[in-house]
Formats: C-alpha cells, sequence, structure tokens
C-alpha cells in the first residue's frame, strides 16, 4: 500500500515540476531614442512585479524584486578588467549568475578613468541609467541563472526584464525563459530602438510559471575588447537594466514527494470516510 503511495508520490512532484501547459506570460515592450521612451514602460513592469521604488541592500526592492544596474561594479572589475560571472551572487548579493558561450563579461568604464566609456563606441552607445552598461565578450548570448541570494541554492524567479541598447535590426535580439527542467516557456523579439537607441522587453508570470534561466541574445555581433568588435558590417547590442522578481528555492523532490504522500493520504481518508456506514 505505502509503495504505491509513494510512487502516486513521485507521479505528483513530478507534475509539480512540469511546465504550465498553454501558459501565456504577460509581456511590458518599448524602444525609442532616449530614456523618455522606454521609462513608463518600465515602470509599469516594476509595478506589476512589486516592490516598490527604493532600492535597499543589494539592490532588493523589499523582499520582492531585485535590479542590477551595474554602478556596483568596482573600478577594478571593469571594462578593460572582467567582471566575474558570480559577482551578483557573491560580491553583490542579487540571486544572479552568468554564463556565455564567450570569454568572459564587460561593464563599461566609468568617465575619468583612462579607459574610454561605452565600450569605446560613443557614436553606437548610450546609457539608460548612467553610467555603465554590460556584455558578453565574444559572444551575443548571455545566459542568467538564478540563485538563492548569495547560496548555491538553485532558485527560479517569476518575472524578468532587461534594457537593450542598440538594436538596429529585426528578429535578432532576442529574450528566452526556461523552466527547471530547462523547456522553453517564452520567447519574445525585442523592439527597433534605431542606433544609439534603447530597448525595453520583460515579462510576468500570470499561471505560476516559474523562470530558472533567462537567456539574452544581443544582436547578431559581440564586442571583443574596448572599442573592437567581432564585425565591423553587423549590429552589436549591449544591455543596461536587468530587473527581475526575487529568486525563490526550488522545491526539493523529496519535499514535494512528502507534500504528495500528505495530499494522497488526506484523499485517502476522505474516500474511507465516504464509505464507512
Amino acid at each position: 500500500m505505502m509503495n504505491s503511495v509513494f510512487k502516486a508520490a513521485g507521479a505528483v512532484a513530478a507534475l509539480l515540476l512540469a511546465p504550465v501547459a498553454g501558459a501565456t506570460l504577460v509581456t511590458f515592450e518599448a524602444a525609442g531614442a532616449n530614456a523618455a521612451a522606454i521609462t513608463a514602460t518600465r515602470d509599469a513592469f516594476r509595478v506589476a512585479v512589486g516592490g516598490g521604488v527604493v532600492a535597499g541592500a543589494n539592490g532588493s526592492f523589499g523582499g520582492v524584486r531585485r535590479e542590477i544596474n551595474w554602478d556596483g561594479v568596482p573600478d577594478l572589475q571593469a571594462d578593460p578588467n572582467p567582471m566575474p560571472a558570480d559577482f551578483f551572487n557573491t560580491s553583490s548579493k542579487r540571486g544572479a549568475v552568468f554564463s556565455t558561450p564567450g570569454t568572459g563579461f564587460l561593464v563599461s568604464a566609468n568617465a575619468g578613468l583612462a579607459t574610454p566609456t561605452l565600450f569605446g563606441f560613443p557614436g553606437d552607445l548610450q546609457t539608460f541609467s548612467p553610467q555603465r552598461l554590460f556584455t558578453a565578450v565574444g559572444s551575443n548570448i548571455t545566459d542568467v541563472t538564478f540563485f538563492v541570494p548569495g547560496t548555491g541554492i538553485a532558485a527560479t524567479t517569476s518575472a524578468f526584464g532587461v534594457v537593450f541598447v542598440d538594436v538596429e535590426d529585426r528578429d535578432v535580439t532576442k529574450i528566452e525563459f526556461f523552466d527547471a527542467t530547462d523547456t522553453l516557456i517564452f520567447t519574445r523579439d525585442v523592439l527597433v530602438g534605431g542606433n544609439q537607441g534603447l530597448s525595453f522587453v520583460g515579462a510576468v508570470a500570470d499561471a505560476g510559471e516559474k523562470i530558472s534561466r533567462v537567456r539574452l541574445i544581443s544582436g547578431a555581433n559581440s564586442i571583443l575588447s574596448n572599442g573592437v568588435r567581432a564585425s565591423e558590417t553587423t549590429d552589436m547590442v549591449v544591455m543596461d537594466d536587468f530587473l527581475y522578481a526575487e529568486p525563490r528555492a526550488i522545491p526539493e523532490p523529496s519535499s514535494l514527494a512528502l507534500a504528495g504522500v500528505g495530499l494522497l493520504c488526506g484523499v485517502a481518508w476522505l474516500r474511507r470516510r465516504r464509505q464507512a456506514p
């Protein structure tokens, strides 16, 4: 009897981890020549996620939302030096770790230093929130994986938004969400903002979707170093602010199984009670 209950509980756990069939996410998107063109949409995304407008420690907004604007990265870990992929889970505990098929990540230099600002491309880039930008190096792909902030505990989020800079071509720059089983649950092409323009795209789960990984595809070109890009004829896209719902721990399978056992035992008890004379 108990073996069958535990088998059924395992099935319940699998169902709890399974993607939500036919679910949709509420999308927020805008693009234009300057910050004013996307600020209202960014603000609407903030309201939808919650947390207010005043940041606490480690970019936490009321324990409901996190934001990264790159300005907290010290000069020694900014252009021309690489930013550690786990900086925003260790040095600044925000629960986001980055990976890329390229060679690493760069955060642009502040004004007044020896390294030019805006990755050395002042005619192509601008900031949404001054004065740093972010990019993968040697690749147009950045993956964001979530953890309980400051730990190695895998987590998911229920919303993610990002500002892209210099999106000039349609259907090239994209955002993709994957669940805990690495199944694609959302994809969106980023609106064209034009040369030096800004584009915002974000989505909020409205049917219980859990986002374990976000993939950001930034144009079809990549930066190799300050002032150097892989191609001089292809659109180059970088990023500014990241916004996302507070990362929450993924339930352990054993916990889900125990929850399933409790559910099944409760159902069995109700059946016995109904059958009793």
